[in-house]
């Protein structure tokens, strides 16, 4: 298993750890578990591309860590009544709808590869809940978190739809 998979991997057991700091109320320490687990997403990419360590597993891993990560977060913040549950479900439906997407695509054997706006959206979303972790009663704030989260989404699923259209011509 090559370095940048163990972090990955090391990214998906910080999600419960963060869970449970935050379910404590130890926000600080929840805080800086998250921002670990956000700084891994770089750190093992950059691994991987630099020391030529890029993997079918690490193509399949390090998305899904990213949505657990996010996802994780996003339903903590439903339950203690920061981040409406639509604003998850926007998320969650974009993801569907893109993976969708890139299976169709897999059957054409065409790759999709992750858009810039795809990376901004999970940037814009895991900086957006480090901050609702902090401070997610002031109203202001949590707001303009919920909608930047939910433009980018918006934006970033229309865009690979947009860009991938010719994906559905020969779908039967």
């Amino acid at each position: 298993m090559t370095t940048a998979n163990k972090i990955t991997l090391v990214r998906i057991v910080l999600i419960p750890v963060f869970l449970i700091l935050a379910y404590l109320g130890h926000t600080w320490w929840a805080l800086g578990v998250y921002i670990v687990a956000c700084i891994s997403d770089t750190v093992d990419g950059y691994i991987a591309r630099r020391y030529k360590q890029v993997t079918d597993f690490g193509k399949f891993i390090d998305p899904l860590a990213d949505k657990m990560l996010v996802l994780a977060a996003m339903i903590y913040f439903v339950e203690i009544g920061v981040m409406p549950g639509w604003a998850v479900a926007v998320v969650l439906f974009r993801e569907f709808a893109v993976s969708g997407l890139r299976m169709i695509a897999v059957e054409q054997h065409r790759v999709i590869a992750a858009a810039w706006s795809g990376k901004i959206k999970t940037a814009v979303t895991m900086v957006g809940l480090g901050a609702l972790l902090v401070f997610g009663d002031v109203t202001v704030l949590r707001w303009l978190v919920v909608i930047l989260i939910v433009a980018t989404t918006l934006y970033s699923g229309v865009e690979y739809f947009v860009k991938n259209l010719d994906v559905f011509k020969d779908v039967k």
